[in-house]
């Protein structure tokens, strides 16, 4: 065997491995980041049931000024849209507000067109605690196999938890002024 075989059979027998490790990581993912903050649950509720209110505080309002927005339905709650169209770093979708149970729980359907297309569920609990409210923010949905695959050099936790945490750290800004 030549030296060019056993490096192309090396080559190949690498990415079959990398291709069949990836098939095996989870059909699903979750992102999941928590603050405290020093409002009672009723002052923080509206800043994420009303979409017009997301401006103070989401971490990818800033990201593109120029961002196309628009929303329909109800002024808040069950039923509200949220579109967006930008550049690369906020790409293009939309949000729906399906569940709201005031003010502990916020469920929004997230879809992602572009960069990519991706289905996922949002999720915003509001827990009181002594004069505070705990904030959690999650995130949850399929992996297809493209993702499953570009997770093996991308930490999707990592990623997008830097944007829940600094959204989050917004939203504490926002309720406490």
């Amino acid at each position: 065997m030549s030296t060019i075989s056993i490096i192309l059979l090396v080559l190949v027998v690498l990415i079959a491995a990398i291709l069949i490790y990836a098939a095996t990581r989870p059909d699903t993912f979750r992102v999941e980041r928590t603050a405290t903050i020093q409002a009672p649950p009723e002052k923080v509720f509206p800043l994420i049931n009303d979409f017009q209110n997301w401006g103070a505080w989401s971490p990818w309002e800033n990201k593109d000024p120029a961002m196309k927005r628009s929303r329909s339905g109800p002024p808040a709650g069950k039923g509200t849209v949220y579109e967006w169209e930008g550049n690369k770093q906020v790409g293009q979708g939309r949000m729906e507000i399906i569940d709201t149970t005031p003010p502990s729980l916020i469920t929004i359907k997230l879809d992602f067109l572009k960069p990519f297309e991706a289905h996922n569920t949002a999720e915003f609990r509001l827990e009181p605690k002594g004069n505070a409210t705990q904030v959690t923010w999650t995130m949850r949905g399929p992996s297809p196999f493209m993702f499953k695959l570009m997770g093996l050099f991308m930490n999707m936790d990592q990623m997008v938890g830097k944007d829940f945490e600094a959204g989050l750290a917004s939203m504490k800004a926002a309720a406490e002024a």
